[in-house]
């Protein structure tokens, strides 16, 4: 994708000359972006992130977690316009979906539709695409909120949860533990095997799929936005789904009727979303410490 040097250059060139915004509204837009809404004289609608000029490259890591999503042709995401920088910030702009009610139908469609994405080929979202290098990974690395995502190719998926997902989070919090927390986390990576299974077949997920992270169209149809996309198992992205909840009973049957899910899940459910706790105890400090702590007594104790 093409990176802009002004916002008014990338309006300039997707909509014609002396193309500008008449109105900016700010939204919400979550913890780490400023959020605006737009308005063209045309009466278009655009929706952009901003952040600082050096954070330019969260925006495209997402442009690209979007564009994975689109080409599997499973899922509504809203479409990639423009990036680049202003001045001392940096922007993405993406089409503007006003939002809606959803209806007896939402969840269901999403359920549906996350089995479909879970579903279609992953390989050509891995470096070396029709010839990929590894099986689970990424063609780049990306961004989890704002922590950093590993996402170097591994052959096998419980390698790649190993050594791209928990092992770097558990150095970034090592702060946070004692000599015996330290001898569990050993423990727990040097057992992995004996927790976690490799799946039927590489899935590329949404990588961050709470409930902030879906949004409801006026038609009351879903989509999904801020993605951490890489290539692993659909069962992370699942896991997700229950951190802290949004999603209901219709999402979760539509999913296993369209996809299924095993039988042994739940056994694995907790060290999914270890990964997303330790990010959390990363980013937000020690309220997360006592949740990941019970996790690591569960597994390594």
């Amino acid at each position: 994708m093409k990176e802009y040097r002004s916002l008014a250059q990338a309006l300039a060139n997707i909509y014609g000359k002396n193309t500008d915004a008449v109105q900016k509204v700010a939204v919400s837009g979550g913890d780490i972006n400023r959020a605006y809404v737009l308005t063209l004289a045309s009466g278009e609608s655009l929706f952009m992130k901003e952040n600082s000029r050096v954070n330019c490259d969260f925006f495209r890591a997402e442009a690209e977690g979007l564009a994975a999503m689109k080409k599997t042709g499973a899922v509504h995401v809203p479409a990639v316009l423009a990036s680049g920088t202003d001045g001392d910030r940096s922007f993405l702009l993406l089409s503007h979906i006003p939002t809606g009610r959803a209806h007896a139908g939402s969840m269901e469609e999403l359920g549906h539709a996350l089995a479909a994405m879970h579903a279609a080929d992953a390989s050509r979202f891995l470096p070396g695409g029709t010839d990929p290098i590894g099986r689970y990974g990424f063609a780049h690395d990306n961004y989890i909120g704002s922590g950093f995502q590993l996402n170097t190719p591994k052959d096998r998926w419980i390698t790649f949860f190993r050594e791209c997902r928990l092992r770097p989070q558990f150095a970034r919090a090592g702060g946070y533990f004692d000599a015996a927390d330290k001898r569990h986390i050993e423990r727990l990576l040097d057992h992995l095997d004996q927790y976690l299974a490799e799946p039927a077949q590489p899935s590329l997920l949404h990588g961050d799929l709470w409930a902030g992270n879906y949004m409801i169209d006026r038609e009351g149809h879903p989509w999904l936005i801020d993605p951490a996309a890489y290539v692993g198992h659909a069962e992370a992205d699942i896991a997700m789904t229950e951190l802290f909840g949004g999603f209901d009973g219709a999402f979760y049957g539509a999913y296993k009727e369209a996809a299924g899910l095993a039988a042994d899940y739940a056994d694995r459910r907790d060290l999914y979303n270890l990964y997303h706790l330790l990010n959390h105890l990363n980013l937000f400090g020690g309220g997360y410490l006592p949740s990941v702590k019970a996790i690591l007594r569960r597994y390594a104790g």
